[in-house]
């Protein structure tokens, strides 16, 4: 947190129901810090009531903008003035910023994901992904992979009473990316080491193995070889059980920390114009989780 506040202070801030567990504030925060940013950002816990007026408040304090977390991220697509084409085909905004005093929405999350990957030498151009899971995070990886050029996507998620709804989804993406995109049963294990098999990039986008969690998101980790990549966005911990067993294979393993940090580099950029400092940030989360 700034120091001293002046008349010159710029507000920023990100809006949920809970959100005081939320790093917002103190990633940005400490890039503002470390950019020299005049600027606060805070978190602001905003009922359902009182959303529609939490959002009119970007333009009448002039702020840089606020992200936007559960569950209001469907709800702030609707209050948008524009919207970015991510934002479009995902159908969730989880950044909002003031331009020419307009509401332009964006969701960050799917370019978080690739701008991470980037940063570990992985591009997903012309590759076959398979993501567990198509939940927010999972579609916007789904969405901006397709945008990006990949050659297949392949989609496991469980047959309750959201799998059909979430089949319409995808072929619409398919359909606006010209992607193939193909969404098969969860519980279908043959089928996924088949799949995984067959793929480069594989996804973890569920909470299996999030916290003291110890479970695999894959049935086994027979399919898994030197030539794959495995992607958990978990960060708590930053190495689950499966990217330690994908280790062990000598598969490329990459946490969530990343995807956590470009996600938020990229609503930095969009709410100051600056670029924020990703591998200091990196470094700062992990030595306050340390202590």
């Amino acid at each position: 947190m700034k120091e001293s506040i002046s008349g010159y202070t710029q507000l920023a801030g990100v809006i949920a129901d809970p959100i005081k567990h939320s790093l917002s504030p103190m990633i940005h925060n400490k890039a503002y810090e470390l950019e020299g940013v005049d600027a606060v950002y805070l978190a602001f816990e905003v009922t359902k009531e009182n959303f529609n007026q939490a959002i009119e408040s970007i333009k009448t304090f002039n702020m840089l903008g606020v992200n936007i977390s559960m569950p209001y991220k469907k709800l702030a697509l609707e209050a948008c003035d524009e919207l970015s084409k991510e934002a479009q085909l995902i159908g969730v905004v989880n950044t909002i910023i003031l331009r020419d005093g307009q509401l332009v929405g964006y969701n960050t999350d799917g370019i978080g994901f690739i701008h991470s990957l980037k940063s570990q030498q992985v591009e997903v151009k012309n590759k076959s992904i398979t993501v567990l899971g198509a939940g927010g995070a999972g579609k916007a990886v789904i969405c901006q992979s397709a945008l990006e050029g990949v050659k297949e996507i392949n989609v496991f998620k469980r047959k309750n009473k959201t799998y059909y709804h979430a089949k319409e989804e995808l072929e619409v993406i398919s359909q606006q990316t010209g992607t193939l995109i193909r969404l098969f049963d969860y519980e279908d294990s043959q089928k996924m080491e088949e799949i995984i098999a067959s793929s480069q990039i594989i996804v973890n986008s569920t909470q299996l193995g999030m916290g003291e969690d110890n479970s695999l998101p894959t049935p086994s980790m027979e399919s898994i070889t030197s030539q794959h990549v495995l992607v958990d966005l978990i960060y708590h911990p930053l190495e689950t059980e499966w990217l330690k067993q994908g280790k062990e294979k000598e598969a490329k393993v990459i946490n969530g920390l990343g995807m956590l940090v470009h996600q938020a580099s990229y609503a930095f950029n969009l709410m100051t114009k600056k670029k924020m400092p990703v591998e200091k940030i990196e470094e700062f989360l992990k030595e306050t989780w340390q202590q």
